[in-house]
């Protein structure tokens, strides 16, 4: 688990993916399209990472300071 002032992701591992979960994914603009899983959802998202696959790091940091932010906003 990932986390700043609250979750910013969990990191789950399965027989063929590695599965990268967004507390409040919902909630985070993705304009690379990194997330491709729990797309239905309210509150997460995910990104399924198969073997091989590669991941914009730019894209993620970008996503991973989005949630911190999201995160450190006061409420309203």
């Amino acid at each position: 688990m990932w986390s700043h002032a609250g979750i910013i992701w969990t990191g789950e591992t399965y027989n063929s993916v590695v599965k990268l979960t967004f507390a409040r994914g919902a909630s985070l603009e993705d304009p690379s399209g990194l997330f491709n899983s729990s797309l239905e959802g309210d509150t997460r998202r995910a990104i399924d990472v198969h073997d091989g696959d590669k991941i914009d790091e730019k894209a993620r940091k970008a996503l991973a300071r989005a949630a911190v932010a999201l995160n450190t906003k006061p409420a309203t």
